[in-house]
């Protein structure tokens, strides 16, 4: 056996482990969500039989307005978070990559809303969107007086937006510390002789930063968009959904329709087609966002 197959043969060994439980954990609930979504399972066996009824899930999936509302949500959240995240993340990456007093210990602050359970993050907030007398009320009420306040989470104008400073917030530092990775990854004599040239601060970042960080950005504008897609955890515990609907996701309705009114087999089909839409939209931005060297 020659010394390339030896090694090609210990690469699939190592790699096994990894694609078994993939399989295991993914791919093969994937499959079964397929054929669930083909019947009309429910959650609690019953007396009937589950039945198979072929595309009727889907058609009324595709006609169901209540579907279609947490489509919209879902796009309206990914479309407002993912650029402020992202723009925040390189903000503090930006930051940290100077030369600034106390750097580690700003560095170590950062971090620490990565550090913390969702949960803990949704209960911080929730005290923070507090009516009347929550800290951000508090801040408004010297503005507009003692008894002017903001119900953050409970107007249809302002809870999605709460959701996305929320959000924002409890996960930037993961894309910031991959920036900050980015960052020093760009060879410093290249703002050398931007600098020797003239160029301003903003000129600096637009032709050396930017163009920089290519390759970083495509990567992070997938992985955000992605997880903005999945928004379940702040829904579940602090909206509900609410208020009339107004922040119901895609994957908050699914849990509803699963395990609140028990229909598993139309859940397998809302399952079924948000994966093969998130796919879809990773793809379309892979192939249109090309890293830096591909053909």
């Amino acid at each position: 056996m020659s010394i390339h197959t030896r090694a090609r043969r210990q690469q699939w060994l190592m790699l096994a482990p990894a694609l078994f439980f993939l399989a295991l954990l993914i791919v093969t609930p994937f499959f079964m969500s397929i054929g669930l979504s083909f019947t009309d399972q429910r959650l609690v066996p019953r007396p009937i039989p589950t039945r198979f009824i072929g595309f009727t899930n889907y058609e009324r999936l595709l006609t169901d307005p209540l579907f279609w509302k947490a489509v919209g949500n879902t796009a309206l959240f990914a479309a407002l978070v993912v650029p402020f995240q992202l723009a925040i993340s390189l903000s503090v990456a930006m930051v940290l990559n100077t030369a600034i007093p106390l750097r580690g210990l700003i560095r170590t602050i950062s971090v620490f809303p990565l550090l913390l359970p969702m949960s803990v993050v949704v209960a911080i907030w929730a005290v923070m969107y507090r009516i009347p007398t929550g800290p951000l009320n508090a801040i408004y009420q010297l503005f507009a007086g003692p008894d002017a306040y903001i119900d953050f989470i409970g107007s249809s104008s302002t809870a999605m937006v709460a959701l996305v400073v929320l959000s924002a917030w409890a996960t930037f530092p993961y894309q910031m510390l991959i920036y900050l990775a980015g960052l020093q990854d760009i060879p410093g004599d290249q703002y050398e002789a931007a600098q020797l040239d003239g160029a301003t601060a903003w000129q600096r970042f637009v032709y050396v930063t930017w163009p920089g960080l290519r390759n970083v950005n495509i990567f992070l504008l997938i992985i955000t968009t992605i997880q903005a897609l999945k928004l379940f955890t702040q829904v579940s515990i602090m909206t509900k959904g609410g208020p009339n609907g107004a922040t119901t996701t895609v994957i908050y309705y699914l849990f509803q329709q699963g395990y609140t009114t028990q229909k598993v087999g139309y859940a397998s089909a809302v399952a079924v087609v948000f994966f093969l839409a998130v796919t879809s939209i990773a793809l379309l931005q892979r192939v249109f966002l090309k890293n830096e060297g591909e053909a």
